[in-house]
């Protein structure tokens, strides 16, 4: 479906069967993708869904889009690099939700962000720095910056937000260690969350998607 004037470029299926207050679903793509590569699964989603896709804000040279550019000299997670590229994303995707929410019949109440790699630093920023926009979070094969949080966000309200992360142990791209900080992480918050594993890289494995799905289903 063709996108309205919004804010970021992005791609939406509706519902199967039409509704007023539709719960959203926003996806957001890892570095050097764009807003097709999670799309591509929208058919094998609930169908009462309404879900969006993104197209990250920041062109790169070599091909495709990123929430922020990396700085692939530096070491540990510090090459995770232009902290106000990243800053200006968060803010961007929290407006998204407000301008998706003002056009589209959806619910205000129900919005569910689901990020890949960098898309789910992007996805857990601006939730746990906005938890009033967002209900849930699926985050795939990523972690958390908190480089990314307000300097406040720990006096945020997060009782109503669940979040959903997984990682594989043989990720080559962001090692499994850092994935395995985000669940102790969000329980020192109070956050009801979900963190699992699987013998994969840097992807989504058939069990992965189908955990996923279930553990979206039965929250929103």
């Amino acid at each position: 479906m063709q996108q309205e004037n919004l804010s970021l470029y992005h791609l939406v299926r509706q519902p199967k069967t039409p509704s007023s207050k539709a719960p959203l679903l926003i996806m957001l793509h890892g570095y050097g993708s764009n807003e097709q590569d999670l799309f591509s699964f929208a058919g094998e989603l609930p169908e009462d869904l309404f879900i969006i896709s993104l197209r990250a804000p920041v062109r790169l040279e070599q091909s495709g889009f990123a929430w922020f550019e990396i700085n692939w000299s530096g070491g540990g997670s510090g090459k995770y690099g232009d902290d106000q590229q990243a800053l200006a994303s968060r803010d961007a995707v929290a407006n998204f939700i407000d301008e998706a929410v003002a056009t589209y019949p959806v619910d205000p109440k129900r919005v569910t962000l689901v990020g890949f790699s960098q898309g789910t630093m992007l996805s857990l920023a601006v939730a746990l720095t906005y938890p009033e926009k967002v209900k849930n979070v699926v985050g795939l094969s990523g972690f958390i910056l908190p480089d990314l949080l307000d300097a406040s966000f720990k006096t945020r309200d997060f009782s109503h937000l669940s979040i959903y992360s997984s990682h594989g142990t043989a990720d080559q791209v962001i090692p499994v260690e850092w994935a395995q900080q985000t669940k102790p992480f969000l329980d020192k918050l109070g956050i009801e969350n979900t963190y699992s594993e699987f013998p994969i890289g840097h992807g989504v494995s058939p069990d992965n998607f189908k955990e996923l799905v279930e553990w979206l289903q039965s929250r929103y």
